[in-house]
């Protein structure tokens, strides 16, 4: 593809007017959300779409996010539910994705829904995200800003290190606060998990007062972040590490662990943890390790989420 001259914006008045112009123009725009930073492109217009799969070297057929300043424009394009409502009460704007099925003539590229008859909406809780949404005044389809595949980012320096020269601009709002893709919430049919994030199984089943299903794997795909390799360093990963191996990057988690590399969360703190997980893999991958060995992270609460990444990122590639 042609080589772009990448600009650099400041997360303030100027810079998001000039991002939110460069998405009128049918240009890309990364952008800070709390969860990673979204790669945005104007979801009505099929070419600006289309450029999103090709800069990132994403297949077609994997669904993208559409993000939203309010409720009344998310209403527009999807088929509202009492749980969808219920969900949004509790949890948005923030770290939560709900599919639901596509509204007949929402304004939506075809490309956006992979030729599914449901969408993915969300309303990002980030103020730099909420005011770009607003300036822009349209649906913004953004998947995370990185090579299809790669780990996601949570910086501005991370976005370019993928995507420099393939988009019009990066929209610096400092380091993403939750530092994992939002929890996807499927309600096309029975409620169901088809991402795990930081919102928990457990507190969306709290919320709708009814269990939430678990997707299972051999399930076509349905909303993004279901491919059995993504979110992967250059690096190998090894997982559930009890001991470490020579040349390997070791990182860590919990107390004691003080000859890791680097360490999650010395306080055992998932919260801490999560927010860390791509910065981490991001210094380790670049000193150049062939191997990443990572120790064993609980396998509760938002530690699902975080193996669920962990695993994607280890997984055999082709």
């Amino acid at each position: 593809m042609t080589q772009i001259a990448t600009q650099r914006l400041e997360a303030d008045a100027p810079g998001i007017a000039r991002a939110a112009e460069i998405l009128r123009q049918g240009g890309l725009v990364a952008f800070p959300t709390e969860t990673v930073y979204g790669l945005g492109g104007d979801a009505g217009n099929d070419r600006a779409v289309a450029r999103i799969y090709e800069a990132k070297g994403r297949p077609s057929f994997n669904p993208l996010i559409v993000h939203l300043a309010d409720l009344d424009a998310v209403k527009a394009l999807v088929i509202w539910s009492d749980l969808a409502e219920t969900a949004a009460a509790a949890f948005w704007p923030g770290p939560l994705t709900m599919v639901l099925p596509l509204r007949e003539g929402a304004p939506v590229s075809k490309l956006v829904t992979a030729g599914l008859d449901s969408l993915a909406v969300r309303l990002p809780a980030n103020p730099v995200a909420r005011n770009l949404l607003r300036a822009f005044g349209g649906p913004v389809a953004a998947p995370s800003a990185n090579r299809s595949g790669r780990i996601s980012p949570t910086r501005a320096a991370h976005v370019l290190d993928t995507l420099d020269g393939r988009i019009e601009a990066v929209l610096d709002g400092g380091r993403c606060e939750v530092g994992l893709e939002s929890t996807i919430l499927g309600l096309a049919g029975k409620p169901t998990l088809l991402r795990p994030g930081r919102v928990t199984a457990e507190a969306l089943s709290d919320v709708l007062g009814r269990p939430v299903m678990a997707r299972k794997d051999r399930e076509a795909i349905s909303a993004p972040g279901q491919l059995a390799s993504h979110y992967a360093p250059k690096a190998r990963v090894r997982l559930n590490a009890a001991d470490w191996r020579e040349g390997e990057a070791r990182l860590g988690f919990g107390p004691g662990e003080g000859d890791c590399d680097l360490n999650l969360s010395p306080a055992g703190d998932l919260v801490e943890a999560a927010a860390n997980l791509f910065e981490y893999l991001h210094r380790l991958d670049s000193a150049g390790a062939e191997v990443i060995a990572v120790m064993p992270v609980p396998h509760v609460g938002l530690g699902v989420a975080i193996n669920d990444r962990l695993s994607r990122a280890a997984a055999p590639r082709d």
